[in-house]
């Protein structure tokens, strides 16, 4: 690890574990009080496995991927910080040959309630560059994707440097088709800042590992979004509304441009690649009415 994407960290690099079952205080007391004091986390504490492919494996429902928002919309052009953006580039990669940092690959899968993967879901993320600043100009460090036919992502990113005042963190929006936006973070394990940062939540550490002068991480985000629990191996999109117009899927729209659906007119704010079931009535972080 870099010491400058890693911040001089000497904390134990190994993951803490999974989810942490916020229904019962006293075990999400302990979880907490067990990360200040850097201990290992006792199995009976865990609660649930790290992963929701792991937990729906048992044919019980979901909790949801907590929401983590530090109220950083929008983004306030005189200010430098870890704030949203619209319009980020769609693309699976955010560094290229020459962009320092240590690598971090981050994969995963979006899930409903009843543990079916959903398929086009909308992920947007953002982070801090090796220095820990945002890039509030251009568009460095931020992009969004599209979960594949069995619900899956891959990101290639660098670890993220410390921001003041907050712990090693990724921002990132989800939207499955037609249904509200979820905007979270993600954490990193047996980081010193977790116990003292007010947003850090414990159910939102990603499994991390090290590989050569690499970090793999692994998260799955839950969304809440109803199921019917069952073997299939994706989940069907909202089906396209009727109305016609002259949005298209298929079609690659480009921020600004104008389409019409239902009768009325939408503004495109991100640009992306139109596919069944993100007409613009379902998907307002791609569409707004004109």
């Amino acid at each position: 690890m870099d010491a400058s994407a890693d911040g001089g960290r000497t904390a134990p690099e190994e993951p803490l574990g999974g989810e942490v079952d916020d229904r019962r205080f006293s075990r999400k007391a302990v979880l907490r009080a067990a990360l200040a004091a850097g201990v290992a986390l006792p199995v009976a504490m865990m609660g649930v496995p790290a992963l929701a492919r792991d937990v729906g494996g048992s044919g019980g429902l979901l909790e949801p991927t907590p929401l983590c928002d530090d109220g950083d919309d929008p983004t306030p052009p005189q200010m430098e910080g870890p704030y949203f953006k619209p319009n980020s580039p769609r693309r699976t990669s955010l560094v290229d040959t020459g962009t320092p940092g240590t690598r971090l690959t981050v994969t995963g899968y979006v899930f409903g309630l009843a543990c079916q993967p959903i398929a086009n879901a909308l992920l947007d993320f953002w982070q801090a560059d090796v220095n820990g600043v945002y890039d509030n100009t251009g568009f460095r460090f931020r992009g969004h994707q599209f979960t594949n036919a069995g619900g899956a992502f891959t990101l290639s990113t660098i670890v993220p440097g410390l921001y003041p005042g907050r712990t090693r963190h990724l921002h990132v929006k989800v939207q499955a088709p037609g249904r509200p936006v979820l905007t979270t973070q993600l954490y990193f394990p047996g980081e010193p800042r977790n116990s003292t940062d007010t947003l850090f939540d414990p159910r939102l550490l990603m499994t991390v590992r090290s590989v050569g002068g690499a970090r793999e991480a692994v998260f799955d985000l839950v969304l809440n979004v109803p199921q019917q629990p069952g073997p299939t191996t994706t989940t069907s999109t909202t089906p396209s509304q009727p109305g016609g117009g002259t949005w298209a899927a298929g079609t690659n729209y480009a921020p600004g441009a104008r389409v019409t659906h239902g009768g009325v007119e939408y503004v495109c704010l991100q640009a992306h690649l139109a596919q069944p079931g993100w007409e613009p009535p379902n998907v307002p972080a791609l569409w707004r009415v004109a």
